[in-house]
């Protein structure tokens, strides 16, 4: 493919700018740890929540849905959809908490709610866990696409391509910090959105396509249309819905849709100004996450169906493409190499922006668990606020290193999310009842890990045709979730002076009446904030459809949804000052 002048010139404009956004914050960033990685605790909601989104829309994501949507229809992407629950579980009941915690990552946490040497051993061996391996893993998935982008877009060895893009994410984030990022993510997001909506369109005009109308007729495309799965098929049923909403939005960790909150979510939460600002951002996040992105991918996906249908056609277009990653998610930039000039270059710049803002955040927050939660606590506590800086910049360096080695293991997006997904079965519910269940203790956290740990490698790896595809993760989550319940009844519940500083701190809402003193009354209302999340999932889950019945032509059913959406949405806007 040959990029013109004009490609060329608009994506060197986006690396310039982003490393001047870099270069601009890199004096206040240097101040101190907080500046760093929270960059003062001052972030108003809406760049929060763009942030969020930022770092969501990363490289991988368009690729992901493709191959969902090529694989399983559009319907397959309630595996991701099903999250929204947890997401709005986090607006309403734990950013607040989060916020009210003051703690500088959500690693901390474990020493203000567990108590003892335990808690130190959960706080230091999580932060290399997630800050390093996990987080490797993550961004690992986000330099394959990356890799694919580059070798089909751009003629580009692997190597190449993560040497060229890694280059400028680790130079702005390690620059700048957690403030660098949140404003370079703003101008990402923009960039990212515009270009897709456009290619889209685009793409929808090629003779192959022949418009939404051919397109949608298509005998393939259409078999692919449907939201829901075919209640008839239950192989197909109790994967693709059933288990995502009755099972994995609660009993799942999987980064960016942690039960509880958690990780980059909980960063941008105690990054804001105040409790409301934590939550407005939050909900902007899920809103925009699910409601107002997906659909541009999932046509772009559509049209693939037409242009590529099987791998080997993909194959035949792109013979210099390694076979071994030849898989459904490739079909993404394949359809973008018909793309015109000057639409090529801005699309390719938002794809570099998609890499950019998702590597940036991992990056970054990784850098704060190194920092904060293992050299800072563990190796040297009177480090002084330069050095913690330069801890901070050197393994931001160093994760980007090991995410580009592990990436070159990798073939698929979707192989990635479910190896995540496996690891993470059975402890999300942990995640949501720490705050609310004073029996909850540090042996409860280090026995759901591990068990889980250890159940995703027997299944994933070691026998991985020991149980049918469709519920390993169901039988992931029964025996963690088993384990750790077993595990907290036969150990001793923390110490009473701990449960009694933590409900005193952070003040949760409901489940700790034994614990708390006159001048700690519980706070909020929880039926009224499960209340608010139920309002805020039928705002997204409406909209979303609504939106996808207007493509396809459904006036009518789309009237009906637009308009429950933005009923609920007036409800939702009445009640937020209670919450």
């Amino acid at each position: 493919m040959q990029l013109s002048t004009l490609d060329w010139s608009i994506i060197a404009g986006f690396f310039i700018v982003s490393l001047i956004i870099g270069i601009i914050t890199s004096r206040k960033a240097g101040s101190s740890s907080a500046e760093f990685f929270l960059s003062g605790r001052n972030m108003p909601w809406w760049l929060l929540g763009i942030s969020m989104v930022a770092t969501t829309f990363s490289a991988d994501t368009p690729n992901l849905v493709t191959d969902i949507v090529r694989k399983n229809g559009v319907s397959g992407n309630w595996v991701w959809w099903a999250f929204l629950l947890t997401g709005m579980l986090t607006v309403f009941v734990y950013a607040k908490l989060w916020r009210r915690s003051g703690v500088l990552t959500d690693l901390e946490f474990y020493e203000i709610r567990y108590g003892g040497k335990n808690a130190a051993f959960l706080r230091g061996f999580r932060a290399l866990y997630l800050g390093v391996f996990f987080n490797v893993m993550i961004m690992a998935t986000v330099c394959l696409a990356a890799i694919k982008i580059g070798g089909v877009m751009l003629g580009l060895s692997p190597l190449q391509t993560l040497a060229i893009a890694s280059v400028v994410t680790v130079l702005y984030s390690s620059l700048g910090g957690l403030r660098g990022v949140i404003i370079t993510d703003f101008f990402q997001f923009v960039l990212a959105m515009v270009g897709t909506v456009w290619a889209a369109n685009v793409l929808l005009d090629l003779p192959q396509v022949g418009g939404l109308d051919a397109l949608l007729a298509h005998k393939e495309v259409a078999s692919l249309t449907n939201f829901l799965p075919d209640f008839s098929d239950t192989e197909s049923l109790i994967p693709l819905l059933i288990i995502p909403l009755a099972v994995q939005w609660w009993s799942v960790w999987y980064p960016g849709a942690e039960p509880g909150g958690g990780g980059y979510i909980a960063q941008r939460m105690l990054a804001a100004k105040d409790e409301q600002n934590a939550m407005g951002a939050t909900l902007l996040f899920n809103i925009s996450h699910y409601a107002l992105r997906p659909w541009p991918w999932i046509i772009i996906a559509l049209c693939s169906v037409v242009v590529f249908p099987n791998l080997e056609s993909i194959q035949a277009a792109f013979p210099h493409i390694d076979p071994s990653i030849v898989n459904d998610d490739l079909a993404y930039p394949a359809m973008l190499t018909f793309l015109p000039s000057g639409l090529l270059g801005l699309v390719i710049a938002s794809l570099v922006a998609a890499f950019m803002s998702t590597i940036s955040t991992h990056l970054n927050w990784g850098s704060s668990y190194v920092v904060n939660d293992f050299y800072q606590r563990f190796i040297k506590p009177d480090a002084s606020e330069k050095e913690l800086v330069m801890v901070g910049r050197v393994s931001t360096v160093l994760l980007m290193l090991f995410a580009a080695l592990f990436a070159l293991a990798l073939t698929n997006a979707l192989q990635a999310f479910n190896i995540l997904m496996q690891i993470g079965a059975g402890t999300g519910l942990i995640f949501i009842l720490r705050w609310f269940w004073w029996r909850i203790n540090a042996w409860t956290e280090i026995s759901g890990m591990v068990i889980s740990f250890i159940v995703a490698i027997v299944l994933e790896i070691v026998a991985p045709d020991l149980i049918a595809p469709n519920y390993k993760l169901l039988v992931g989550v029964g025996i963690t979730t088993i384990g750790w319940l077993t595990v907290t009844f036969l150990t001793q519940p923390e110490p009473e002076d701990t449960l009694r500083g933590f409900a005193k701190h952070v003040n949760p809402t409901v489940g700790w009446k034994n614990y708390r003193t006159e001048q700690t009354v519980a706070t909020g209302n929880l039926p009224l904030q499960i209340l608010g999340m139920f309002l805020g999932c039928t705002i997204v889950y409406t909209a979303l459809f609504a939106t996808g019945s207007f493509i396809y032509g459904n006036t009518s059913l789309g009237l009906v949804l637009g308009g429950t959406s933005t009923l609920c949405l007036i409800l939702l806007a009445r009640l937020w000052r209670k919450f």
